[in-house]
């Protein structure tokens, strides 16, 4: 087993490794040392030529998804904002001993991919793994150009634009497969076959609800509240598309409402039918937004029946105010975690017997998306993108599927995680209803 493994750029230049002693809002502060004891700097071992594999059959028309490339050491790099030279500017010790919230997601991702590193060599794998602060002092365009990442075999990176771009343009011509972990959005990359998008974009949930919200009711009154603005014009065109691409032979229309602070519940009612399940889909992605349109709704709720779907952020909303008791809320995620499962216990135990703390979504996103990756990548070489959703889920199911951005293209645009979970609000937990394939 070798697994040689290092955090990049505490400062420009410098390589060091740093032990973190929790993962929750009240982590402990560290220090940071110039002479860890466990620190590597070793580079990632050039790629060998390998004469290239090709099958007759080209999947998804991309030439490098039918080389079998394997090799006994994989190189993979892992990007996430760990802001270490904001953390430790001028200090050895970070201010007022505990960690700043900003750096606690990037940390916490950090944290749980390391765990899925070192359970992955306890099994025997051989990783060159290398993790890079995207919010350190020396920028992705500046790695790019010292060729540091051109031995990489894996990128995996929870990271946004511009460093979502900059990664995917290296993947691309480097033909290196890159998991964008947590960004739910393509930054406009539209021709990178190699990009696969975990978090999935907006567009995709609309068309998830859409779907699940005609097939979930045979009798229904669907009413889609947004507010104008050109972002929610741009998602109410978006359920439009998904309603008109829809094959359901029993789909029923969705009339489009606009509203405003001045909007009052009265004039909401003219929109309801009490014979029916009134169906309400809000576009707000924002709490104070979300909260607003549902304080109206609720005045309505007693007369109408009704159940509101609203959109991925509203996973950490807390509807608990007075006025929203007995509403039937429901959002939509890529993710669904009970934490009932064996890798989400064992993620669970590992962080109460090392931090006593609990692990944050963002730590079991690290470790989910790891270990599904790199176990696919050893199973399958390099190129295991057309064995990807045949793989056994870790956590979290996955269904990636090419997305052509333009008409009439041979070659996906990316492959984006379709498999959307439509989950009721609890008072004390969530409900997952089902999962809906795209």
């Amino acid at each position: 087993m070798n697994l040689s493994f290092s955090i990049k750029h505490l400062f420009a230049g410098m390589a060091i490794a740093v032990a973190f002693s929790a993962c929750s809002s009240s982590k402990k502060a560290v220090s940071k040392t110039s002479n860890p004891a466990n620190v590597t700097t070793n580079k990632p071992v050039e790629k060998k030529p390998e004469p290239p594999k090709v099958d007759k059959k080209i999947p998804f028309n991309v030439p490098a998804f039918a080389r079998d490339v394997k090799r006994s050491t994989y190189n993979v790099a892992i990007f996430t904002p760990l802001f270490l030279d904001s953390v430790f500017a001028g200090s050895t010790d970070i201010p007022g001993r505990t960690m700043p919230r900003y750096v606690l997601p990037g940390l916490e991702f950090y944290e749980g991919a390391q765990l899925a590193l070192d359970t992955l060599q306890a099994q025997g794998y051989n990783l060159r793994v290398t993790v890079y602060d995207s919010k350190g002092k020396q920028s992705i365009p500046n790695l790019i150009n010292s060729k540091v990442l051109d031995a990489t075999d894996l990128i995996i990176a929870s990271v946004t634009n511009p460093d979502l771009k900059e990664l995917s343009d290296f993947s691309r011509n480097k033909e290196i497969n890159f998991i964008s972990a947590t960004y739910p959005n393509d930054g406009g990359i539209t021709d990178n076959p190699f990009l696969f998008i975990s978090n999935s974009t907006l567009k995709t949930h609309c068309e998830a609800i859409q779907d699940y919200i005609q097939q979930a009711f045979a009798n229904k009154n669907i009413i889609l509240l947004r507010r104008n603005s050109a972002f929610e014009s741009r998602m109410g065109a978006d359920f439009k598309a998904a309603y008109d691409k829809s094959t359901n032979p029993k789909k029923s229309r969705i009339r489009e409402v606009v509203w405003t602070d001045a909007t009052t519940p009265e004039e909401l009612s003219k929109y309801l039918l009490t014979d029916r399940t009134n169906v309400i889909v809000v576009t707000a992605l924002d709490e104070n937004g979300s909260k607003a349109i549902l304080r109206k709704l609720s005045a309505n709720s007693a007369t109408y029946p009704m159940q509101v779907y609203g959109m991925p952020t509203w996973d950490v909303f807390k509807f608990k105010e007075p006025e929203f008791k007995g509403l039937q809320i429901y959002y939509s995620s890529p993710y669904y975690n009970d934490k009932t499962d064996y890798y989400s216990r064992y993620v669970s135990d590992y962080f109460r017997r090392t931090y006593r703390a609990r692990p944050s979504d963002m730590a079991y996103k690290g470790f989910d998306m790891t270990y599904f990756f790199i176990r696919l990548m050893k199973q399958n070489g390099v190129y295991f993108n057309a064995e990807v959703n045949d793989a056994p889920k870790v956590i979290s199911q996955f269904d990636f599927q090419p997305v052509y951005v333009k008409d009439g293209e041979t070659t996906p645009s990316y492959f984006e995680n379709k498999n959307i979970y439509i989950i009721q609000k609890g008072d004390s937990t969530d409900i997952k209803m089902n999962a809906v394939k795209n």
